[in-house]
């Protein structure tokens, strides 16, 4: 550091300030909304469908870490393994899509070439209004494809759009709040789907 530089250390009130905003957000989750994602996940895997994730920056990485939760680790529930497909995941394509058809193709242009009737659609965005991932939920519906958008803010055009919003409440621009809110609600559906075992003789 040189001579005249403040370096300046986040307070402890910033911190629990920030920690109590997290808090208060987490209690104010639409449980039921959340049942209803879960019931939908139930049906795409017991039915053999496939599960997209997408989502944009910190939510890219939110849906890949997810990606990774729902097919790894719900294996341990002794149900058929959920397929599930990061759309995030496939740099290659991805970019290739973005550089000839536009950033907003980059996510329904990976679906056209899997999506049918029986699978399911997640989409992250604190926003509500990424343009790519609105053409993916327009794709799906197209499609017959089931869809589930975990949105904040005011909830954008994505929480009238999806089947099933999941809706967190929040200050525009407050990306940090949602984003680890959204990464708990994964967790939360994860150990869910971890813990639905089949009944003995099933």
């Amino acid at each position: 550091m040189l001579a005249g530089d403040v370096f300046c250390l986040p307070s402890k009130e910033s911190t629990r300030e920030y920690l109590t905003s997290l808090g208060d957000a987490l209690m104010q989750i639409d449980t039921d909304a959340i049942q209803e994602a879960i019931e939908m996940l139930r049906v795409t895997r017991d039915s053999g469908g496939t599960v997209f994730i997408a989502g944009n920056g910190g939510s890219a990485a939110t849906a890949s870490h997810w990606v990774n939760d729902l097919g790894k680790a719900t294996k341990r529930s002794g149900r058929q393994p959920i397929r599930v497909m990061g759309l995030t995941d496939n740099i290659s394509w991805m970019t290739a899509l973005g550089n000839d058809e536009g950033y907003e193709r980059i996510f329904s242009g990976q679906m056209e070439n899997f999506a049918k009737p029986g699978d399911l659609l997640i989409v992250i965005s604190a926003s509500g209004n990424s343009r790519n991932l609105v053409r993916a939920v327009e794709l799906a519906r197209e499609r017959s494809v089931a869809s589930i958008a975990m949105v904040g803010f005011d909830g954008g055009t994505l929480k009238e759009l999806v089947d099933q919003p999941v809706w967190v409440r929040s200050e525009k621009g407050a990306y940090e709040l949602v984003e680890d809110v959204h990464s708990a609600i994964c967790h939360a559906i994860t150990r869910y789907l971890v813990d639905d075992r089949p009944e003995p003789g099933q």
